[in-house]
């Protein structure tokens, strides 16, 4: 019995740890990159991505799926299309299988929505050439926001309410205590015009992500002409990477119930025009839950590389005013954005409630990111922090973010473009580097801490480069003599070699295009072994008793003994003008022996054996 009790304190106590386990920037999932943005040189959107889908023509629906159930395992095949007419539940154990290819489309009168409920799976498993297409069922000119329901997706994996109820409208209840719950897979999957009114305010969103787990394959997805939130999350730890939402009516991203997953590479544009008259729209807006409780897990998500195109080409842009920020981050939320860019809101950031002291402890991040053509690039609530706290929060040297001015400071090539956008950076943006895992910090130091001097020509010091952070791609340098080349050299090793007597300043310079660099300055001095006397002093060896003689004419202070490599081995002190220095003690080779007298010094090499 007591085995037993033990048993279940263990299991307890690793679902617990598995369930607030919270993902760092650092995790093996996210690809690192120089660059800040959902674009480097490559556009991950051509050849799947549709930018027209009002005047797409699909096929008429061969195929009705009225609303009910799907009991067994089906697959949907890419030579019929299929019509979703009411709402469509994949039930526990069940996998729905779509080709590659294929066709969905939704009906608006009976309000058609697909969804997965825990423990069952879709496999949408689409192709760069075929995509899988969900959208509307209305023609050509006549498709609108919210034509039809949306995809829904719910799982097992942690969440922070108790057995809650999907948002929209549907049955389907979600969560549970299984991180690596499995879905299925989504890839390469267009999501067109859903997010349709079950009742007022009770959208669907386009695709809508409950208590979703980490075993889940979600990537190369589109939704366009969302009436609601283009993507939201309740809780669930599933990842996520090459997400679009475009042209949406709410949000973009939105968090909610302790969503602890890891995106990265997500693009978003809206219409300058449209936008949500309820809740106002945002592109992020994220919430631990609607009470901004300590409920956990904590929404701790993690998003890397995000572009955001709000509704501001320029600061003189016509736009509704029912938009209103680049960032809500709210009710104790403790998301974590890292080398993204957001562009054109009115309001850039905009932290409240217990999601500002998330943000002082460090548990809410941002990091490398930018915000660019705000009309202003910080707000808050009155009573709350300030905006110049909220702008000395986020412009903190150690964050690495940015502000500009203009939209067209960041040299991209066409981002706001709503029937072609081109959201590739051009060759001198800034984008192009200073992401969090591009070095931010290079300290030139010396081997062992030693003084950063040579005492003689020909001399050589050792030097490395601390670079910053651990995290970075390629933490390799380039070695050079930024000024003081007469008096020193350095190889790409690091290695500095005396050439005269003077200061060098030694560069070393990384190698990750970002151009950073450190510095240290090494003196060359040769003034030790410098002789002032007029030879009136002997040095010599006499190896019969293994001595250094040293005589003088005038009394003898002391007598220093040097490697050539300029390393002082041996100090004696004296107060009479013959020392005799027991050598017994040092290695065979060829030493540099300093006499200091009362009015002279002498310098000598001696051999000893």
């Amino acid at each position: 019995m007591k085995a037993k009790s033990l048993l279940l304190v263990v299991l307890i106590s690793i679902v617990k740890f598995t369930v607030n386990s919270q993902p760092t920037i650092d995790d093996p999932f996210f690809q690192k990159v120089k660059f800040r943005g959902a674009f480097g040189n490559e556009d991950w959107t051509s050849g799947w991505a549709n930018w027209d889908p009002q005047n797409t023509e699909y096929p008429a629906p061969t195929v009705v799926i009225s609303g009910g159930e799907i009991t067994s395992n089906t697959t949907w095949t890419s030579n019929n299309v299929y019509l979703l007419d009411g709402w469509v539940y994949v039930v526990d154990g069940v996998t729905l299988t779509i080709e590659p290819g294929t066709i969905i489309r939704g009906s608006k009168s009976n309000k058609g929505a697909l969804i997965i409920e825990p423990g069952a799976k879709i496999i949408a498993n689409g192709t760069k050439e075929k995509p899988i297409v969900f959208t509307s069922n209305e023609p050509v000119g006549q498709r609108n926001y919210g034509d039809w329901g949306g995809l829904i997706i719910c799982g097992r994996a942690p969440v922070n309410q108790s057995s809650p109820q999907i948002e929209g409208g549907p049955r389907t209840t979600y969560g549970g205590t299984n991180p690596n719950d499995s879905s299925g897979i989504l890839r390469y999957v267009r999501i067109e015009f859903p997010g349709i009114a079950f009742q007022p305010d009770k959208e669907i969103n386009g695709l809508t992500l409950g208590a979703v787990g980490r075993k889940t394959v979600i990537e190369y997805i589109q939704v366009s002409y969302c009436g609601d939130d283009s993507y939201e999350w309740f809780g669930g730890n599933v990842n996520a990477k090459y997400l679009i939402a475009y042209r949406g009516w709410d949000d973009d991203f939105d968090t909610d119930y302790g969503y602890s997953g890891m995106i990265q590479f997500a693009v978003s544009l809206r219409d300058p025009q449209v936008a949500d008259p309820g809740s106002k729209s945002n592109s992020f807006e994220s919430d631990n839950d609607a009470q901004g409780s300590t409920n956990q897990p904590f929404t701790s998500c993690v998003f890397s590389n995000v572009s955001s195109f709000g509704p501001l080409v320029t600061k003189n842009t016509s736009y509704s005013n029912n938009y209103l920020r680049a960032m809500h981050l709210r009710r104790n939320t403790k998301i974590k954005i890292y080398n993204s860019v957001f562009a054109g809101w009115p309001t850039g950031l905009y932290v409240e409630g217990p999601s500002v002291t998330n943000a002082q402890n460090n548990e809410l991040k941002i990091e490398n990111t930018v915000l660019s053509g705000m009309l202003n690039n910080f707000g808050t609530k009155t009573g709350e922090w300030t905006i110049s706290d909220e702008k000395n929060w986020f412009m903190n040297p150690e964050r690495r973010n940015d502000t500009l001015v203009n939209n067209s400071d960041l040299l991209l090539e066409d981002p706001f473009n709503l029937s072609m956008p081109n959201f590739l950076p051009k060759a001198n943006s800034i984008l192009l580097n200073g992401s969090c895992w591009t070095v931010n910090k290079i300290t030139v130091v010396t081997n062992n801490n030693q003084p950063a001097a040579i005492n003689y020509i020909g001399g050589t010091l050792q030097l490395k480069a601390v670079v910053e952070p651990d995290r970075a791609i390629n933490k390799s340098v380039t070695w050079s003599v930024a000024s003081g080349s007469n008096v020193a050299s350095v190889d790409q090793n690091g290695l500095v070699t005396a050439l005269s007597s003077g200061n060098a300043r030694i560069r070393a310079t990384a190698n990750d295009g970002s151009q950073v660099y450190g510095e240290i300055e090494v003196s060359v001095t040769t003034s030790i072994f410098e002789s002032t006397s007029s030879k009136n002093t002997k040095i010599y060896y006499n190896n019969t008793i293994n001595s250094l003689i040293c005589e003088a004419t005038n009394t003898i202070i002391g007598v220093e003994i040097y490697k050539l490599t300029g390393e002082l081995t041996m100090s004696v002190k004296s107060n009479s003008e013959i020392v005799n220095i027991n050598t017994e003690s040092l290695s065979k080779g060829i030493y540099i022996v300093k006499v200091i007298s009362k009015n002279n010094i002498e310098v000598k090499k001696i051999y000893i054996y």
